[in-house]
Parts: C-alpha cells; structure tokens; sequence
C-alpha cells in the first residue's frame, strides 16, 4: 500500500521522551535515546568498546536482518552553519548506529562551505564574502564547495561503516522526487543528482572505524545569482596541491515545478527513507513507516549535547577555517616602472598555514626571485593584504630591485 506526502504528517511528531532523557543526560555523554552511546569513530569507551566488539563477534553488522534496524529523520532547528557541522559530527562521534539508521535533514542562512582539503581563496573571494555578511565554513569531509541558502537542503545519511551505501542514499532522493511531483533526476557517475544535465545535488562522504555518513546538497530554490557572487573568485592565480572544486552547471528544482518547496520536499525524502528497507531499496510502503521511530525535530544545544559548543567553537574558529589551508603561492602580475617604462612583473606570495610566509618579484624573462622585505610577512593572507601589497609594490621602481642585485653581486 503506497500514501502520499500529506498522509506521511500523520506520522511526523515530536518525540517528548527524548527531549526529557535528554535533560536527564545534559551533562555527560551519555545515551539519550537507547542508540546513543561512545562508540563512534573517533572517541573510546572500554565497555562500551568491549560491549560492541562482543556483538559485533556475534552478530557481523552487515549481516543485521533489515527488521531489526529502526530508523529516524532527524530535523535540525539550527540554521547556524557551524552548529550544524558540529551537531553532525556529534552524532558521528557519540551515536551508535548498529540498529538505528538516521537521516538528518538541515539548512543554513547564506554561507559558503569548502571541503576539508580546499583552500578558500581558490574557490570563493574571501574578503567579499565577510563584507556581504555570508560566512565560509570548512567541513570535515572532502568534496568540493557548495554554497547555501535557506532554499538548500542538506542531508546526512548516517550508517555504521559497514553498510554505507552512497548509491542506496541517493536513490531515496530521486524517488521521492518521482513519487511526489514525478521529477525524474539522474545519477551522474560523480554521484551528483542532476536535471537534464544540470546539477541540482553535490556530494560527500567521511568514513570512520565505526561509523560513516554521506551528505549532500539539494537545491530547491537557492538565490543563485548570490550563489554565482559568493563563489566568485579573486583574479589571483594559486598554486596549490589542495582539492579543487569542478564547477558546473546548476538548477532549482522550483525551475522545473514551481511546486515544489523546502518543507514538503524534507517530508517527503524523510518519507521515502523511513519507508524504504534498510539494506535495499525494496518499498515497505505504509506498514515500514509505522514500526520505525519516525520524524523527530532536534535542537542541537550544550544542553541535549554535552560538548556541542567546543565542537561549534573549533568550526567557526580561524585555525580550522583558514589555517587547515594546504600550502600554496599565490601568483599576480603587476606593472612596475623600469627605465622610465611600464613592465609586467610577477608578485608571488608564499602561504603556509594561512599565515603569508614570504614575498618576492619574479622578474620576466628570467629566473631570477626577488625577496620583497614587508610588515605583510607573518600576517594572515585575504584579498585585502593581497591588495595592499600590490598597491605598496606597484609604486617601486624595478630599478632599484636590480641596482640592489648588482651591487651585493
């Protein structure tokens, strides 16, 4: 038996005894809910370490019966950038997913987000971004940058590690387009969701010892003529070994069925999760939906989760956001007077850690690297420093650079 959207909000609730073994547990980490424990990827516990590993001995997770894993959707009431990130990977840490699958529905007021091993002024233009009050966050995943709005949905499919399945989860996005507005998407072998060749989903993935979780993107009625804005870059060339994004093509759902909107769609893909087995795409219809743990709206606060605010604190930090940058140079060029006319030279700037290490002029036509001694040295790089020290440069005569060379030669 099949239900629509409509029918599904008879099952939407709020779960109240989870709120009170919540405050119950407010101050350490312990279970709030029966799923809840310290066995996650990258925290220890030695009972509940031995406790799992028994288990796991008796039970291989991958071989679990699909009728003993529940699920739940998650719906985050934060629209903080980096609360989010830190509620997400709270629960990679801290939740015990064996029996207990959930998909975490969120959105964000307007903020860029770059991948873990991206540098940001290769993506976006960062200096712009602080002026037009739009955040630029760094996530614990990989992947390229996204950029996103209110009219974003962002989801994470959280699994053990053993039964992650990239493919498995985005096949429950496209059939809930198809089953509500008959909406048919495509899977691109990038793992992208797309509409007639234009992206609508990005993708990407962490992988821990225990647990892992997919999440990605889906547009529905982003303001792209921001997104467009916020991911313009400086005219700067960087080199750099970090991960770039690959830019292509976007489109709102709402351009293909002015229907569709934030709400209904998190109903909807909340619905086809809950409905869908556990360990294959098989449809369980409305008796699937009724023994799972159903739609629970989450306010990811210190007080349902001890340690939230350290986590959010370490995003929304400068070191994670910049000084997780892998080092790079940055590389303009600018006109410098030399015998009395105008020449290109190349300013280069060194950059480790965020922090700009050294400046120097290349000098055309040649080999030869000029250091360029400047207060700059030791400061955080941005588009502003980059433009006061080729404001500072561009007044030198090149002359004196190379008078300098020859007479120490």
């Amino acid at each position: 038996m099949t239900c629509g959207v409509k029918e599904i909000g008879l099952w939407v609730k709020l779960n109240r005894r989870l709120l009170v073994l919540a405050k119950e547990h407010r101050n350490r980490f312990t279970p709030f809910v029966r799923n809840f424990s310290s066995t996650g990827s990258d925290t220890t516990n030695t009972n509940d370490t031995q406790q799992s590993t028994t288990k796991t001995k008796r039970h291989p997770i991958k071989d679990i019966p699909d009728d003993e894993i529940k699920k739940s959707v998650f719906i985050s009431q934060s629209h903080d950038i980096f609360t989010n990130l830190a509620f997400e990977d709270w629960m990679y840490q801290n939740f015990d997913f064996t029996t207990h699958h959930v998909l975490m529905l969120w959105s964000n007021d307007p903020c860029v987000v770059i991948g873990r091993h991206q540098n940001p002024f290769s993506e976006a233009n960062v200096t712009r971004l602080r002026t037009n009050g739009i955040e630029l966050a760094r996530r614990n995943s990989g992947g390229g940058t996204v950029y996103h709005d209110r009219g974003n949905i962002n989801l994470t499919f959280f699994t053990p590690r053993e039964r992650y399945n990239r493919n498995y989860n985005l096949n429950i996005i496209t059939r809930a387009l198809f089953r509500e507005w008959e909406i048919k998407a495509d899977i691109s072998p990038r793992d992208d969701i797309t509409l007639n060749g234009n992206k609508i989903s990005g993708t990407a993935a962490k992988l821990g010892q225990k647990n892992a979780y997919h999440h990605c993107t889906l547009l529905v009625s982003t303001d792209k003529s921001r997104l467009r804005d916020a991911l313009c870059k400086e005219n700067v060339q960087i080199e750099s070994r970090a991960t770039a994004s690959v830019r292509s093509p976007v489109k709102n759902l709402i351009d293909v069925n002015c229907h569709v909107n934030v709400s209904q769609l998190e109903t909807a893909i909340g619905y086809e999760f809950l409905r869908t087995a556990a360990s294959t795409l098989d449809d369980g219809g409305r008796d699937m939906i009724m023994i799972q743990r159903g739609f629970q709206l989450i306010n990811p606060t210190e007080n349902w989760f001890p340690g939230l605010n350290k986590t959010r604190d370490q995003y929304a930090s400068w070191d994670w956001r910049f000084g997780k940058t892998p080092k790079f140079s940055a590389h303009k060029t600018i006109q410098m007077k030399c015998n009395g006319k105008e020449q290109d030279v190349q300013l280069k700037i060194t950059v480790e850690a965020g922090i700009i290490q050294q400046i120097a002029l290349v000098l055309p036509n040649c080999e030869t690297t000029i250091p360029v001694i400047s207060t700059f040295c030791g400061k955080p790089y941005d588009e502003d420093n980059l433009l006061h020290i080729t404001n500072a440069t561009k007044g030198i005569s090149l002359d004196n650079f190379t008078n300098a060379i020859d007479h120490s030669i």
